[in-house]
């Protein structure tokens, strides 16, 4: 078949550090080319991809201060992968709203997977516009705000399988893996070290954004606690490592969290997740097997009490069955394949 994947001009795919769009466009282009489909990869320069790139900015948005409208290049992509659209037999799109117009009447089938919250009243009525539209969410709970949306299915997120692994270290501290800003709430994690008097791990990116934020809320927090260690972003190559050190993953978020890659991270590295309650979190977390699901601090301090109760071999079993990137892709060439026209063949490249 056919493909394009059409990525965010931020982050590089995959991304050098944090990154969490960009770096499931990798995985599920990458897998898609395992699997025999002739795909092209949409995005940055500095991506690096075994899929034919076509690059739509010299580097990654978030490394390049010379930007200063980040709307007119992602546009200009637009543009480009609509006239090229009857080289495809399926766009993918992770980008938001944005090719919707575009693609409202083209004969390419347009699939757009939306990665971000949709709370937002003012996200509403170009969804409500677009609604024949094919949509795809990364899980239920994703869709709450919209139900009426053009939802297609959804589809979880998945990593390769040998990407993150268990390593044989002993657990001896707490994770807290991601960005740091008011809704991911690691003041509640820092609160939950110490309660359970038990050192903490901070691998977190802080956006400029957020860094006032940061200064004036978490920072004080972290230099007053002898048991916090701010280790800053921290890559692929490194997540094995410093998963797999972690007694869990606490992932105390304040918001409607679409996925959650940090989660299935700690799993591919048997580590159990005492998540919030919150967005996608149930469906993510078996309860009692994968981590426990919690509603506040005092329940996650409870939880860390039952963790000898899980097992890293079951919850790397878990991972494997649910969250890889092989199912991730197979998933979405079924949904690739329902918006064929009846008159097109998909075709695999010779010898697959």
């Amino acid at each position: 078949m056919r493909i394009a994947q059409v990525a965010p001009l931020f982050e590089a795919v995959p991304p050098k550090l944090y990154g969490g769009t960009e770096r499931v466009v990798s995985f599920l282009t990458e897998e898609l080319v395992r699997l025999g489909h002739e795909v092209t990869l949409f995005a940055s320069g500095d991506s690096e991809t075994s899929a034919r790139l076509v690059p739509h900015w010299p580097r990654a948005m978030r490394l390049d201060n010379s930007v200063r409208d980040w709307i007119a290049p992602h546009m200009h992509m637009m543009e480009m992968v609509r006239r090229r659209a009857p080289e495809f037999d399926v766009v993918h799109s992770h980008f938001d709203y944005f090719p919707l117009g575009l693609f409202s009447r083209c004969e390419t089938p347009l699939i757009t997977t939306l990665h971000g919250r949709l709370d937002l009243p003012e996200l509403h009525p170009i969804y409500a516009a677009f609604d024949h539209m094919p949509l795809i969410s990364i899980s239920d709970a994703q869709r709450r705000p919209m139900p009426k949306a053009g939802w297609l299915a959804t589809v979880y997120h998945g990593l390769p399988d040998d990407l993150l692994v268990p390593l044989p270290l002993e657990r001896r501290y707490l994770a807290f893996l991601g960005r740091i800003c008011p809704e991911k709430r690691v003041d509640h994690t820092i609160r939950i070290a110490e309660r359970a008097g038990l050192q903490l791990k901070i691998a977190a990116k802080v956006d400029q954004a957020d860094r006032e934020y940061f200064e004036a809320e978490i920072r004080p927090l972290i230099d007053a606690s002898p048991h916090v260690e701010m280790i800053g972003e921290i890559n692929d190559s490194q997540k094995s490592a410093f998963l797999s050190g972690a007694l869990a993953l606490i992932f105390s978020i304040d918001w409607p969290e679409p996925f959650g890659l940090a989660m299935i991270e700690a799993m591919a590295c048997g580590t159990p997740v005492i998540a919030f309650n919150r967005g996608s979190v149930p469906e993510i977390v078996e309860q009692g097997v994968t981590g426990f699901i919690v509603e506040n601090v005092d329940e996650a301090v409870a939880a860390l009490g039952q963790l000898g109760k899980l097992h890293s071999e079951c919850i790397r079993a878990e991972f494997e069955r649910r969250f890889t990137a092989r199912r991730m892709a197979k998933d979405y060439v079924a949904l690739y394949e329902e918006l064929l026209p009846a008159t097109v063949q998909p075709l695999l490249r010779a010898g697959t």
